[in-house]
């Protein structure tokens, strides 16, 4: 096998070994950003519904005052408004989704679902956990979601306490079996925000695809340059030197010359080789005579 191959052999391991280990860190690394990014996004679309839940509360609920006894107004209720306003949104972007997961809920629409049950219950077993993060399959693909806990506040007792206490016009619309018997401070449910994760990582792939296809490129340039380095600075001359070896070897005495120039260790070598075929063509002639 020769010295060319050998290297590129070497090179090739070298250079295929380096690929995998820089596709698998950058891979990680874009997978953990995307993450980062679609958990950023959900925080965000958490806070705005919390900013409409605080001015329905501060800003529409105290100008309705004791007229919800005789007229209730769903859209009074924070919970009520923080959902149509994402049912809105939903419009255009379905595969967001925001829920007022309750295990009890006064409108029916806000049960949990058997996943949001658990993630209500985890938040049961560990008061202080402030937030739960995870991932789960959609028929939309993958999904990360966000949740943090909804609590029986001193404000939601009016409603929530009892049929009894409830205004009439609540009870009426939606009965005295639901959303009642919530006790002080209780963790009645969670808000779930659903934001899409396939976006992300289908751009996460885009970028290691052109990574990968960078890395690849450059690999391939350094290989080209490598090759034709060793060509023309090792390989040719060597063989040049071997050939005219050979030759010398056999007793002809060629008017071919060993190469002149070349890298320092090649040119050295050509200096030994000359010396020797200029002792030989002396020795050659003094036996000639």
């Amino acid at each position: 096998m020769s010295l060319l191959i050998r290297i590129n052999l070497a090179l090739a391991a070298v250079f295929v070994s380096g690929g995998m280990i820089a596709g698998y860190v950058c891979g990680n690394i874009l997978e953990a950003n995307a993450q980062r990014e679609v958990f950023a996004e959900a925080g965000l679309m958490m806070d705005s519904a919390l900013a409409m839940r605080a001015y329905t509360a501060n800003e529409i609920l105290p100008l309705l005052g004791t007229r919800i006894q005789q007229d209730f107004p769903p859209q009074s209720v924070p919970f009520y408004a923080a959902t149509q306003n994402f049912l809105k949104l939903r419009e255009r972007h379905p595969e967001y989704t925001y829920k007022e997961a309750t295990l009890n809920p006064t409108n029916p629409r806000d049960r949990a679902a058997d996943w949001e049950g658990d993630i209500i219950q985890r938040f049961r077993n560990d008061a202080r956990a402030q937030e739960v993060v995870g991932e789960r399959d959609t028929p939309m693909g993958r999904s990360l979601y966000l949740a943090r806990p909804i609590r029986n506040a001193a404000e939601c007792a009016a409603c929530h306490s009892t049929p009894a206490s409830a205004p009439r016009s609540l009870v009426a619309r939606y009965g005295g079996d639901n959303g009642f018997g919530w006790q002080a401070n209780e963790i009645v449910g969670a808000q779930v925000v659903s934001v899409p994760f396939t976006r992300a990582t289908a751009n996460a792939n885009r970028a290691l695809r052109a990574f990968m296809f960078s890395l690849t490129a450059v690999f391939a340039a350094v290989f080209l340059v490598v090759n034709a380095v060793l060509y023309f600075m090792v390989v040719r001359p060597v063989r040049r030197i071997a050939r005219v070896a050979d030759q010398l070897s056999l007793g002809s005495v060629t008017l071919e010359t060993f190469p002149q120039r070349g890298a320092a260790e090649i040119a050295s070598l050509t200096r030994s080789f000359n010396r020797m075929r200029k002792s030989l063509e002396k020795a050659l002639r003094l036996i000639e005579r």
